[in-house]
């Protein structure tokens, strides 16, 4: 697992350790639009394993950035993951990070399904 260190030389290379990587914005997308369980995210992202999800949520967990909610401790165990309120204006970058990136590909002739 990823730890945040003290200093940072670079606001850029911290907010790459926060949410860098291959799969991050994408789990904070889906959890921000409604697919805030483990086997909700597992759908929306199909070409993950269970494993990195595991792992990729724990990160996330753990700089803050995503909050875990037990609802419900009985077998089956029920989990809500939520964007952390302090957090919320990251959803505003990731919304427009990908209307950046839509505009980009139409530029490019770069096929990008939703």
């Amino acid at each position: 697992m990823s730890k945040i260190k003290i200093k940072y030389t670079c606001a850029l290379v911290l907010a790459n350790d926060l949410i860098g990587g291959k799969w991050k914005l994408r789990i904070l997308w889906h959890i921000a639009h409604g697919d805030n369980r483990f086997s909700l995210l597992t759908k929306a992202i199909p070409d993950i394993s269970q494993k990195v999800l595991t792992v990729q949520l724990k990160e996330l967990e753990e700089s803050g950035i995503i909050t875990k909610t037990v609802v419900n401790n009985n077998p089956p165990k029920t989990i809500i993951y939520a964007i952390a309120k302090e957090q919320l204006e990251l959803i505003d970058i990731v919304e427009k990070l990908c209307e950046y990136t839509k505009k980009y590909a139409k530029n490019k002739s770069v096929d990008v399904s939703d």
